[in-house]
């Protein structure tokens, strides 16, 4: 898998890279493997629906600049970690699970399941569900809830741009 190669050079320079290079490098390998616009279709729930495009633009591109915000942030170092795709099997709705390891060599590897979506441009990812079975959507979802009733669209847009801020993006 491409994005894994492209994750673990940053990784392997993430020191000269600092936040901003991480953020770069990877920003086109991310656009590229996930599918952000369903992400945050699925994450808004009937808040999606009632948005102007606009606002689903602003929102997707908010989206988007903090997924890879928490990537940069979270790969910021290497010590010989490597990825193992174990298998690729069928799931609901059509999608594919592609079920992946994340080797430590200096701590307990990490289980990963893919699950993604057929698109025109190829297979893209929707969802990273974690060993312990935490979906990272799920999380998106739960997380958004609370400010979509309070304020729709608009202002997880805002939130959202604050998380990028704190993040180190702008």
């Amino acid at each position: 898998m491409n994005f894994h190669s492209k994750l673990l050079d940053v990784m392997q320079n993430s020191e000269n890279l600092g936040y901003g290079g991480r953020y770069k490098q990877l920003a086109p390998h991310i656009a590229n493997a996930f599918n952000l616009r369903l992400m945050i279709k699925i994450a808004s729930g009937r808040h999606w629906k009632n948005a102007t495009e606009d606002q689903k633009h602003a929102l997707v591109t908010a989206f988007s600049n903090v997924s890879i915000g928490i990537y940069a942030t979270r790969f910021d170092g290497y010590s010989g970690q490597s990825f193992e795709i174990l298998k690729v099997k069928p799931g609901i709705h059509g999608s594919q699970l592609v079920m992946t390891r994340l080797i430590n060599p200096n701590t307990d590897d990490i289980n990963l399941t893919y699950v993604t979506k057929e698109t025109r441009e190829g297979w893209r990812i929707i969802d990273v569900i974690l060993d312990t079975g935490i979906s990272e959507l799920a999380i998106r979802r739960s997380e958004y809830r609370q400010i979509l009733k309070q304020g729709g669209v608009a202002a997880l847009t805002t939130q959202l741009i604050k998380k990028a801020d704190l993040l180190g993006l702008n």
